[in-house]
């Protein structure tokens, strides 16, 4: 990949993490009138958990990151398709997983940027 693509892809694991590590009042007010349904979330995610490996190996992302995102992936393949089911703003409050999630997320955001408060990413994005 170029350097490009690789810092296209980085801020888009950066913005997914910012969303997952979120507090859930927060998370739920970014949900307000939008209809995310969990299995997308979590398509999304896998997708992030899956790339970060060629990330780390040209630099982009640390191993530390990789690994959690990597168990981040794990915890989500854990979800049964019936957890996968509804909106995520009703699993957010009901699974435990997200805040497993949460956990890892916080954690990367914070070996990556110093801090795992983040502004949330703009809906159009």
């Amino acid at each position: 990949m170029n350097l490009l693509n690789d810092e296209r892809l980085r801020t888009w694991t950066l913005r997914w993490m910012a969303l997952l590590a979120a507090d859930p009042e927060d998370q739920s007010a970014w949900l307000t009138g939008r209809d995310l349904d969990t299995a997308s979330v979590v398509e999304e995610v896998e997708l992030v958990c899956r790339i970060s490996e060629g990330l780390a190996e040209r630099g982009v992302l640390a191993p530390e990151d990789t690994r959690d995102l990597q168990e981040l992936g794990r915890r989500l393949a854990e979800l049964t398709a019936a957890d996968r089911a509804g909106l995520w703003a009703e699993s957010l409050v009901t699974d435990r997983t997200w805040t497993e999630v949460r956990t890892l997320a916080r954690r990367i955001l914070r070996r990556t940027t110093g801090d795992w408060r983040r502004p949330l990413p703009d809906p159009a994005a």
